[in-house]
Order: structure tokens, then C-alpha cells, then sequence
């Protein structure tokens, strides 16, 4: 397997522990990913949607009950309100939006482990779900996935920290910036085990936050796909289709709780038809309904054909949305160099979103919704690099050619999280050498394993729809060329002391640099 080792760092930062970590998050303007460095355990990400702020006891008046919140009334509550002296109630949100509260006592010092055994016990989870999800602290700027010996309301308190290291938020934003704690799916937890899973409530939950990720766009899908998955959330919410129902105006007044919002906008005119052009007939209202009809049915006895059938439908989705390759990853927002239009014209930057998970890395047009860049952890070669007074960066190379000419492609990220990334990947990469079989003793390459079953190969599928949203636009990425023995096909250089072709990962476990918090970062 190749991959580059990140570069080697002098001085005091030499001097600080080396232990596996897992640096992972997400952001939808600005902010990113954080491994939280305090007890070695693993970490992920979830997606933005509230401001809320994990408060001291006794900053704020009793929160309300527990119940569904609008986003407006959400944006303005805490997840932690003071109940007493020592007790506290804590808001758990869902990825539906319900809320969990949790009477605890002596927040300061709770970790995550016990308040994600909590929301298991109100929620009657069975044990699957302590690897399935984690607790978040997510904000608009700022994803962190905790690990279960965090102190959430520590983490909490250094909000403005995290943000002012890991964002490029604007002071004011930052300042405004808040926290809520979330329940939500754990970015290490394989799909392998998630096709396992019969409880219906935790397929329920999954469903929830892979269904808002589609419809918020986190999970760009072709259309056609989005009407098959649009097809199951109608028969989870209005039932089985009925042909003598009006189905078709039940569908146009909701189809924004269907459909992605690109898809439901409506236009008229010459811009509409050409905005849509490659879009087929059954786009949107119509296509979705037939999608709708199609939809299968799995009764089971003694229960309502409505009840039964959901937990296949949750599956369904779920079966779906695995065909995705950025299905569960961390999110990382970056910027990437345009081609150049001309000689005289520089192409300026593209917003990107960096999709990493066991799987492999994806890089994503924050704009057009669609891939430019998909690597399994076999492709590719990483490195990054965070000089004084310059942009941190995360360097991708993977192969490609230039002119016909077999060549080293090196992709260039602009992003603050660059060194989480890099942490991410080596973390990955570690854990999928951990989850495979010893290898052969050296010198019996010919002889094989004592026999057994072998987990398949990952892959992705054989085929592709011809300018599907999930296939790499290579030609869209302005990368420096290399040929194999590093000689620069073009002039344009990264600014490094050693080759990228000079490290490779080791297959052997070893440890690494990791992210370091300052002190001020750190929990006892």
C-alpha cells in the first residue's frame, strides 16, 4: 500500500507523545473537523444544523421539555440548563430533531460514555448501538465527534478555542457561535456491521440522518437516485401507495421533504429548460411518483401493513445510500486551484468539501454538488504541510496521465484542518491493517493462509451512469505533474525538502505524530 508519512516535526513538538488519534469533523462554512485531543479513543463528525451552547450550571433559567424544536427557538437554547447545584438537565437532539433530556448530576466531570449510556437506556437501544453512534458537539462553524472518556461540558467550554484554531470563521460568528449535543452515527462504525442491524428503532435513526444528508445535498446523488430514495421516505411517511388517492398533490406540496432542494425548484422559460437540460421527463413531482408506485412491500403477520414494512423500508434506505462511496464519512471543508482559463487569466479557487472514511478520501464541489476526486487508500499518497505564514495544506498524489504519458498527479487542499486530515487517513489506514487477516510469514508468498473465509474486497460498483455525480472529474482539477522519478513534468512546484516519492507509509504499526492540543485544551 503506498502512502506518505506526514513530515517530521522539530523542537517541542518531537518531544510530545505519539499516539494513534482519530482527527475528524465537518463544517458547512468555514469551520471543520477536530480531533479533540485529550484521552486517546476514537472520534468522527455529524452535520451543522443548531446553536446551541453547553452552559454552566446556573447561567441560565430551567430549559423547556422535551419535545420536537423549530430551528429558529432551537438556535437560541443550550443543551445544558441549571436544574440545581449540582444537578443539571442535559438536551440530547436526534438527527430527527426530537430532543432527549437527561437529568445528571455533576456535569462538569461526566464523560460521553455515561451520557451516551444514558440516551441508550431512554431510548431502550440494545447494545449495537454503543459502536453505531457517538455524541456529537455540533455548531454551523464546528463538528466534533467526542470520544467516550471527553467531558462534554469542558469540551463546551473551550468552544472558542476549537474555533479560532480550526475555523476561518469571521470574529463575530465565532463569538456568536454555540454548541448543541447531538446523537448521531459513529464515522468508524463499518457498513459491513450496519447491514447486521434488526432493531428498528436504530435503523430508524440512521435512516433520519442519512435522509437529511440527501436532502440537504451532503450526499450528492444522481436524480435517479434521489427519486428511488425520495420513493421510500413517502412510504415511510404517507404509507403504501394507493392508486385512487391524489397522490400526486400530497407529493407537490411536500416535495421539498422528498427531494433535495435543487431538485424542487421550479422555473419557466428558456433558463429553466436549459438549467434542467440532461435532466430526464420523470424529473421531480413525476418522476419521484413513479418511483413511489414501484416501491415494494414486506407485510408481516399480525402487525398493520403500515408498522411492518417500516423497518424494511429503513433498510432499504440505508442499502441505497451504501451504494454512495461518501456514505458516513467525516466532512472537511478546503479550497482547491481552478485550471487556469488562459495566460493571462488565473483561475482563482474552488470550495470543496474533503469526504474521508475507511473506505478512502473524496473530494467534493461544495457549488455543483458532484466529485471531482475518489481514492481508495490504495490509490493514493498524502502528505501536509503547515509553514509560517502560509496556508496549511493537504497533499493528495495518485496516479494519472499528461499527453498519453504515465504520470504522478499531486492535488493541492487549502484548508486549516489539513493536519486533521492527515490524521484521519493514517488513523484509517491503521485500522483497516488492524481489521485484516496476519499476513503470510516472509519467504511463503506461494503458500496460502490456513483456509477460511475472507472478507471480500471493497470495490466500487462495475458500472457507472455516464456523468454520474459519484465519478471523478480528474479534468476539472488543476494538479502538478510529475513522472515517476520525480522530475517535474511542469515547472510549478510544491515548496518541500523531501520527495514525496521518498516516504512511504510502512506496513508495519508504528506510531505517529498526532494533533496536540495547547494546554489550555487539555482535560485532566
Amino acid at each position: 500500500m503506498r502512502g506518505l508519512r506526514r513530515r517530521g516535526r522539530t523542537g517541542a513538538s518531537r518531544e510530545r507523545a505519539r499516539r494513534p488519534q482519530a482527527p475528524i469533523g465537518s463544517s458547512d462554512r468555514g469551520g471543520g473537523a477536530l480531533a479533540a485531543a485529550l484521552p486517546p479513543t476514537r472520534a468522527s463528525a455529524a452535520q451543522p444544523q443548531r446553536r446551541e451552547r453547553l452552559q454552566q450550571p446556573g447561567m441560565d433559567g430551567p430549559e423547556g421539555n422535551a419535545g420536537q424544536l423549530g430551528p429558529a427557538e432551537r438556535s437560541h437554547r443550550s443543551s445544558v440548563s441549571s436544574v440545581g447545584a449540582r444537578a443539571a438537565d442535559v438536551l440530547v437532539y436526534l438527527a430527527d430533531d426530537t430532543v432527549v433530556p437527561l437529568a445528571v448530576e455533576n456535569l462538569p466531570s461526566l464523560s460521553a460514555h455515561e451520557l451516551h449510556r444514558a440516551v441508550r437506556e431512554v431510548l431502550q437501544l440494545p447494545d449495537i448501538a454503543l459502536d453505531a453512534f457517538a455524541l456529537w458537539l455540533v455548531s454551523p462553524l464546528l463538528e466534533v465527534q467526542l470520544k467516550p472518556k471527553h467531558q462534554p461540558y469542558k469540551v463546551g467550554r473551550q468552544w472558542t478555542e476549537l474555533l479560532l484554531r480550526f475555523s476561518d470563521a469571521p470574529d463575530d460568528d465565532v463569538a456568536m457561535d454555540e454548541p448543541s449535543l447531538q446523537f448521531r452515527r459513529n464515522v468508524f462504525f463499518p457498513k459491513r456491521r450496519e447491514l447486521q442491524i434488526h432493531d428498528e428503532e436504530v435503523l430508524r435513526l440512521l435512516y433520519e440522518e442519512a435522509k437529511g444528508n440527501v436532502l440537504t445535498a451532503r450526499y450528492p446523488c444522481d436524480v435517479e437516485d434521489c427519486e428511488v430514495l425520495g420513493a421510500l421516505v413517502c412510504r415511510v411517511q404517507l404509507g403504501p401507495y394507493q392508486p385512487g388517492q391524489p397522490a400526486a398533490c400530497t407529493l407537490r406540496e411536500k416535495l421539498d421533504s422528498f427531494l433535495p432542494a435543487h431538485l424542487c425548484k421550479r422555473g419557466h422559460g428558456l433558463f429553466a429548460a436549459l438549467r434542467g437540460r440532461g435532466a430526464k421527463p420523470g424529473t421531480g413531482e413525476e418522476g419521484l411518483l413513479n418511483a413511489y408506485r414501484q416501491v415494494k412491500e414486506a407485510v408481516s403477520s399480525g402487525d398493520s401493513p403500515r408498522e411492518a414494512a417500516l423497518g424494511s423500508h429503513y433498510r432499504a434506505y440505508l442499502l441505497k445510500c451504501h451504494e454512495l462511496p461518501f456514505y458516513g464519512c467525516a466532512f472537511f471543508h478546503g479550497e482547491i486551484d481552478k485550471p487556469a482559463q488562459g495566460f493571462l487569466h488565473r483561475g482563482g479557487r474552488k470550495s470543496v468539501t474533503v469526504a474521508i472514511s475507511l473506505e478512502g478520501v473524496h473530494v467534493i464541489d461544495s457549488r455543483e454538488k458532484h466529485v471531482l476526486l475518489g481514492l481508495g487508500f490504495q490509490e493514493l499518497s498524502w502528505d501536509h504541510t503547515s509553514p509560517e505564514e502560509e496556508e496549511p495544506v493537504l497533499w493528495l498524489e495518485f496516479d494519472g496521465d499528461s499527453e498519453g504519458m504515465p504520470v504522478n498527479k499531486l492535488l493541492r487542499i487549502y484548508s486549516k484542518q489539513a493536519e486533521l486530515m492527515s490524521g484521519l487517513i493514517e488513523y484509517c489506514i491503521e485500522l483497516n491493517q488492524a481489521s485484516e487477516p496476519a499476513a503470510a510469514p516472509e519467504g511463503m508468498s506461494g503458500a496460502r493462509l490456513a483456509p477460511g473465509p475472507s472478507p471480500p474486497p471493497a470495490q466500487r460498483p462495475k458500472l457507472r451512469r455516464q456523468g454520474s455525480v459519484v465519478c471523478s472529474r480528474i479534468q476539472h482539477l488543476s494538479t502538478i505533474d510529475y513522472v515517476e522519478d520525480g522530475k517535474g513534468i511542469k515547472r510549478v512546484k510544491p515548496k518541500r525538502t523531501a520527495s514525496f516519492f521518498s516516504r512511504q507509509l510502512s506496513t508495519s504499526q508504528g506510531s505517529y505524530t498526532v494533533v496536540q492540543p495547547t494546554d489550555s485544551l487539555e482535560q485532566g
